[in-house]
């Protein structure tokens, strides 16, 4: 039997097609938004091994549009795990395939809860940041979560009845 190979990160590559226009006639946010929660959930499925739901997307910035057409490139990695959480920062990059040049497009970090066949939190893989820039990635994980601490605080006197 073949040992299990774990995935820190994962990329997909393919073209934006005309039924991902919006009235701008640039690629909808909302399909950009579907290729990351896509992108996030196959790295968390390849760290985990296990099914896992979208718990957080956080600070998503659209940097420049997609064309329709252009090549377009979708990075997720994960830079911090917690006991059943994965923090996935995930890139989106387009351009013409003609160029040969990809630019970045948009950035996000999604989290991800690792779920058992009841529904319910299942631990994870403990990832451990090697490179400077792993650390880097690993820090700015951490900063984002207590950030998002203090938004969840604030957002929750506007959600109790």
């Amino acid at each position: 039997m073949a040992a299990t190979q774990v995935q820190r990160d994962i990329t997909l590559r393919f073209l934006a097609e005309p039924s991902e226009v919006n009235f701008g006639g640039k690629v909808h946010g909302g399909t950009v938004m579907k290729w990351i929660d896509q992108a996030g959930y196959a790295c968390a499925v390849g760290w985990s091994g296990q099914y896992c739901v979208t718990v957080y997307v956080g600070g998503i910035r659209f940097i420049q549009p997609i064309l329709i057409g252009h090549l377009v490139e979708v990075q997720a990695r994960v830079i911090y795990t917690g006991k059943t959480s994965m923090h996935i920062a995930v890139d989106v990059s387009a351009g013409d395939p003609k160029q040969n040049q990809l630019r970045k497009t948009t950035h996000c970090i999604i989290v991800f809860v690792a779920v058992d066949v009841d529904g319910r939190p299942s631990p994870v893989r403990e990832w451990t940041s090697e490179s400077a820039e792993d650390i880097a990635l690993e820090d700015y994980a951490r900063k984002l979560m207590g950030l998002r601490n203090g938004i969840e605080e604030e957002m929750n006197r506007f959600l109790s009845p």
